[in-house]
């Protein structure tokens, strides 16, 4: 055969007239070296079908299947289709205390936690967003910080001021000062959606206050003119013309508690006020498989229509459109006489939130007994501390292995979770953007946000359903390191991903063109093109799963065992002993990493996460 010279890359006309053509198969397979984006696509489905979709699909069958431990029960043979673990949640003598009072408990507390922060975020968004609130600026910043923090972090203050002698262990602060709080207060209901409204209260801060703050005025002053006073102002034209926004905050909210494990096991666990999360981990922990797929098909269900309803309403986000071509005007509200009054409020949410919970848990960790300040009481024992009084650990934190064993795995196991959910958001992104097969594109695109609408202890379960066994050449996977990096990399999928599809989607096709006339293959393009023009999005799509994940904790306490133990299980563990002290240390040492590994994003990215509130 001649060879192929003076055609375009991607050409098969040969040097003899086109007389001998290069075989179809060689041809098809010289096009696709040029510009495998289609090749990617169809990888990349497959990759994410068996890491993603297939966990979640095994889970959902295993509750329409017989296991092994209820062969004798059913009567049938195991992998038999039954419809045993449903009437069992839904109609058994056992179903008001594992199914019905969990599912009321979780929809109430999510319910109260929805109206609590939109009451706390609303106010504030407004505040920030559309007025002369003195310290704007800092307050845009501070009072997002409870979101920047693990939410189980203010579950341990809360228990360090409030908890009593039901559950034992050092006593709380209110206990030393001669109170002791009823069980009301100190677990169950009331704390848990508390500290659920006040940490995801920032949701309502950011949706709702950057909606006002893109606002036109004019609406406004147009009603006034009219002769609308306030009240019918706010409540017939920026209300409804808000609405997205507090769909989107009270979904969102909806959604994080639904799958929210760590404050509920604290608060709630104590005194059997189960949720839906707790009740799965309590089927988990004892090995009903099939009860655990009723229970998280029950969650995943819930998370999804929450989404899919959200989704639905921005459909018709023309309905609310309130910038359009002629310009707008922001004009910011002067608050007048009543300035000191909207500063103490916003003071008064962000010591309740942040600064009190976070104080508490640091004075702990040096504090022979809990709220007792005399000078004699504090000390450096739960840090540096030898020779400590407790059976389980008997040195401070700082000089134990197993803290420094957690801090290793929590860093090599999230990072390396991280980076590759941040290289492969980067190939989604070039699959969507590049790949002429779009059905392909399409279906990536849905299949890397399927995560997002699975909480996380429901999608540990599928995780556990797929690799606690061998499935083919796959070994089993539990008790290893290997299964918490892949579910911490396709749960971070649905951020990764949209990194690297809004990254590519800005990218045109001159560049890599350019390389391409040149000689430049697919590889050598990414390289040296690709890679260097989107570092910020790859930086971005590696650093957030990163932070998200060491603070994440639904998701791993299911996974981890004690050789695989993150900062976050040793921190439950420590919980589980009553080492209230060590435990609020390492959380401390949790809340530092996630903190500035937060800013140091912000910086890197030069973002923030309170832009367009008090910041500009």
């Amino acid at each position: 055969m001649g060879s192929t010279s003076g055609s375009p890359s991607g050409t098969a006309v040969s040097s003899d007239g086109g007389k001998r053509q290069c075989p179809s198969w060689r041809y098809w397979l010289k096009i696709k070296a040029a510009d495998p984006s289609a090749l990617l696509a169809v990888a990349l489905l497959v990759v994410f079908g068996y890491l993603i979709a297939g966990p979640v699909v095994l889970l959902l069958g295993d509750a329409i299947q017989v296991q092994f431990a209820e062969q004798m029960r059913t009567g049938l043979p195991q992998g038999a289709f039954t419809t045993y673990y449903f009437e069992r949640a839904l109609f058994s003598p056992v179903a008001r205390d594992i199914f019905w009072v969990p599912l009321f408990n979780t929809l109430s507390v999510a319910a109260g936690a929805i109206v609590i922060a939109l009451l706390v975020g609303a106010p504030l968004g407004w505040l920030l967003s559309r007025t002369d609130l003195p310290g704007k600026r800092w307050f845009s910043t501070a009072l997002i910080v409870p979101y920047m923090l693990p939410s189980w972090t203010f579950a341990l203050a809360w228990n360090t001021l409030f908890k009593n002698r039901t559950t034992g262990g050092s006593p709380s602060w209110m206990e030393s000062l001669g109170f002791a709080p009823p069980d009301w207060l100190a677990y169950g209901q009331l704390p848990i959606t508390l500290i659920l409204a006040l940490h995801y209260a920032p949701f309502v801060i950011l949706l709702f206050g950057n909606a006002l703050r893109q606002f036109d005025v004019q609406l406004e002053d147009a009603a006034r003119i009219q002769g609308a006073g306030r009240f019918h102002v706010a409540r017939r034209i920026v209300l409804p013309l808000m609405l997205p926004s507090l769909v989107s905050a009270c979904t969102l909210i909806f959604a994080k508690c639904l799958g929210d494990f760590g404050v509920a096991y604290i608060l709630g666990v104590p005194v059997r006020y189960d949720v839906l999360a707790t009740s799965l981990f309590r089927a988990i922990s004892s090995s009903q498989a099939g009860m655990s797929a009723v229970l998280a098909g029950t969650i995943v269900l819930l998370g999804a229509i929450s989404i899919l309803i959200d989704m639905r309403l921005l459909r018709e986000a023309s309905r609310f459109q309130t910038i359009g071509g002629k310009g707008a005007m922001a004009r910011p509200t002067r608050l007048g006489r009543f300035a000191p009054l909207a500063t103490s409020w916003a003071l008064l949410v962000f010591l309740i939130s942040a600064a009190i919970p976070l104080t508490a848990l640091a004075l702990t960790t040096v504090m022979r007994m809990p709220g007792v300040f005399t000078l004699d009481n504090f000390t450096l024992d739960f840090w540096i501390g030898h020779n400590l009084n407790t059976t389980a650990l008997r040195q401070g934190i700082l000089l134990t292995p197993d803290f420094w064993w957690a801090t290793f795995n929590t860093i090599w196991i999230v990072g390396t979770a991280a980076l590759g959910a941040g290289f492969l958001g980067l190939l989604v992104g070039i699959a969507v953007a590049r790949s002429p097969l779009k059905i392909a594109g399409t279906l990536l695109r849905y299949l890397t946000f399927l995560p997002y609408l699975v909480p996380g202890i429901a999608f540990a379960a599928a995780y556990l359903s797929m690799f606690a066994v061998p499935r083919g050449p796959v070994p089993a996977l539990y008790g290893t390191s290997l299964i918490l990096v892949l579910a911490i990399l396709a749960d971070q999928m649905p951020f990764a991903s949209r990194a690297g599809i809004s990254a590519m989607m800005q990218l045109g096709k001159d560049p890599e063109e350019s390389a391409r006339i040149v000689g430049a293959g697919w590889w050598r393009r990414l390289v040296s093109i690709v890679v260097p023009i989107q570092k910020g999005a790859l930086v971005s799509g590696v650093l957030l799963p990163f932070i998200s994940g060491i603070k994440g904790l639904s998701l791993v306490v299911v996974l981890a065992v004690p050789g695989t133990d993150l900062l976050t299980t040793y921190a439950i563990r420590l919980v589980d002993y009553g080492y209230t002290q060590a435990s609020n240390a390492v959380v401390l040492m949790i809340c530092v990493i996630a903190f500035f590994g937060t800013v140091g994003v912000q910086r890197l990215t030069k973002s923030s996460l309170s832009d367009g509130l008090g910041n500009k």
